[in-house]
Formats: C-alpha cells, sequence, structure tokens
C-alpha cells in the first residue's frame, strides 16, 4: 500500500526548524526541464536557492540569477533546509540521494527532502529507507508540463505526514495547486494513476485514428466523430499537430515509455488486471525502440498511425 512505509511513523515525530513560510533556502537537485523551472520559480519569490546538477552547465543561468552552485548532492542538503529532488527515473535518483555524496549523506534532522521526479512508490519507500530517520520526506509529484512549471500552474500530489505537508505547502504552493494525496508514497501513487490516463488515452487515439484510416474514413470526418466521444479532448488538442506531423516537445518521448513500465510495476506488484495498460506501454516501447525516445512523447501517435 502507498502508505505502507516504516518511515512514516519516523518522520511524524520531526524536529525540523523547517517551518516553510518566509524566505527559505530551497535545494533543487536535478536541473532539467521541470527542475531547472522550479529553481527559476523558488528564486521568483525570494528564496535562497542552492542548485546542483550532474551537467554543471545547466546550472550557469540559474547561478548568474542568483543561485548558489554546490559541489555536490550531500552538499547541497548541508546548505538547505529543504530539497528538492527532480531526476529523471529511480536509478537517478538513486545516483543522487545514496553514497557518500549523495543526499543522504548531507542531511540531518533539520532536512526536509521533497521527492519530485516520478519514480513509483517503491522508490520511495528506497529512500526512505536510506535517509537518517530524523529527516522529513515527502514525496510530491507533478501533473503538468513546461508551460505549467513556468506558470506555477502545476497540480502537485503531496504524500507524507500531515503535519510535514502542512510546513512544506507554502513552498509546494509557488509551484502550483496542491492535492493532499494521504500518507508516505501516495504522491508517487496518485501520479501513476494519472500517467496512466496520459499513456492509455494517446494509445487508443493512435489506434482509433489507425482503424478509421483502414476503414476509409477521411481524417476530418475521423476528428469530427471523435469529437463526440471520449477521446474529445486529446484528439482535438493534436487536430493541427495530426495534419502537420510537428509534434513540439513537451515531454520526452523516452521518460512517457519510463512511465508506461513503472505503472505496469506497479500493477504487477499490487495485482491489478492492467492489459490494456500493457498494451499502451507496449507501443511506447516501440516508439522509444525505434528512435523516437527524444521527441515528444505525442510522436506514438505517428508511430500507431503509421504501423501496418
Amino acid at each position: 500500500m502507498p502508505g505502507d512505509l516504516e518511515h512514516d511513523a519516523e518522520v511524524s515525530h520531526v524536529t525540523s526548524r523547517v517551518i516553510m513560510t518566509g524566505v527559505t533556502t530551497v535545494a533543487v537537485v536535478g536541473l532539467g526541464a521541470m527542475g531547472g523551472r522550479f529553481a527559476r520559480r523558488f528564486l521568483d519569490a525570494g528564496h535562497e536557492v542552492v542548485v546542483w546538477n550532474r551537467t554543471p552547465e545547466k546550472a550557469a543561468e540559474l547561478v548568474e540569477l542568483g543561485a548558489a552552485p554546490a559541489e555536490s548532492p550531500a552538499d547541497a542538503a548541508r546548505r538547505a533546509e529543504a530539497v528538492v529532488t527532480v531526476v529523471s527515473d529511480p536509478e537517478a535518483l538513486r545516483a543522487v540521494t545514496e553514497g557518500p555524496d549523495g543526499i543522504a549523506a548531507g542531511s540531518g534532522a533539520s532536512t526536509t527532502v521533497i521527492e519530485m521526479s516520478t519514480v513509483g512508490p517503491a522508490a520511495v519507500r528506497r529512500l526512505a529507507s536510506a535517509l537518517p530517520p530524523e529527516t522529513g520526506l515527502l514525496d510530491a509529484p507533478v501533473l503538468g508540463s513546461l508551460s505549467e512549471a513556468e506558470s506555477g500552474t502545476l497540480l502537485v500530489f503531496a504524500g507524507g505526514p500531515g503535519r510535514l505537508v502542512k510546513r512544506s505547502m507554502p513552498l509546494l504552493a509557488e509551484l502550483g495547486s496542491v492535492l493532499v494525496a494521504g500518507p508516505l508514497g501516495s504522491g508517487a501513487a496518485a501520479k501513476l494513476v494519472a500517467n496512466a490516463t496520459l499513456v492509455g488515452t494517446l494509445t487508443l487515439l493512435g489506434e482509433t485514428i489507425a482503424l478509421a484510416d483502414r476503414l476509409g474514413l477521411g481524417r476530418e470526418l475521423t476528428t469530427d466523430i471523435l469529437a463526440s466521444t471520449p477521446l474529445a479532448q486529446a484528439s482535438e488538442r493534436r487536430r493541427d499537430q495530426l495534419e502537420t506531423g510537428e509534434f513540439p516537445l513537451r515531454f520526452r518521448l523516452a521518460l512517457a515509455r519510463k512511465d508506461a513500465d513503472l505503472i505496469q510495476e506497479a500493477a504487477a506488484a499490487t495485482h491489478a488486471d492492467a492489459r490494456v495498460l500493457a498494451a499502451a506501454a507496449s507501443w511506447f516501447a516501440d516508439a522509444d525502440e525505434s528512435g523516437l525516445g527524444d521527441d515528444d512523447y505525442s510522436m506514438v501517435l505517428r508511430r500507431i498511425i503509421g504501423a501496418r
């Protein structure tokens, strides 16, 4: 179960000094498309920001804006009250949190780690066991993409002890609306449920269009038909993209494949029958392995519609 984490009982007694109102020192570990935007919003809100990225060049612009560079994730944790992790997958999370240079090595009773990647409940459990017992931990992945990250309109799924969630709410609110999901691990679980609808809907849209094409229906008629179905929003959002074949990058297909795989792992772990989502995962795997991994995840449509 998402909240069945031994760390819950420990962090509920955290004596952290992190009361995240006013100016807070925030470390952001992972400065990719989302993490860099998170750090920028924290800077704009007046927080002191410490940054670290595996590729230091990605921190340069933020440092020019006033962020302080850290030598390692451990160094970032030592210098901050809140440590936000935004990395690509469970392996990357282990790399920045464990070992002598990891966040766990630099954390203590005055540290709150806020895990905001899409890594699934199992990775959150592992992180909980790696951190010192006195360190606070929340899992708070987000729903939304680049434009929402820039405008602060993301939906944040917050999981963890209620007291710690409440303390962290002002900081999380800099990024968007906060939905309290429940105990530690619930945020990661909520994100997988949300992303299950994304990968399932997108692949169903592709298969539906492919079927219509093979039945001899014109693309405009197909779109009009779909407008009266539950696929209406997904179809309308991509009407122009399907016509031009151009899909602006919002979310890398390789990361969507990772999420689809995490959904499958979660389904297997909980004995949920998710055969339709398994088919969706296979489409993303196929598209990724065909060389579309660095393109927008909507490119899976091109792969499906073009399949014979």
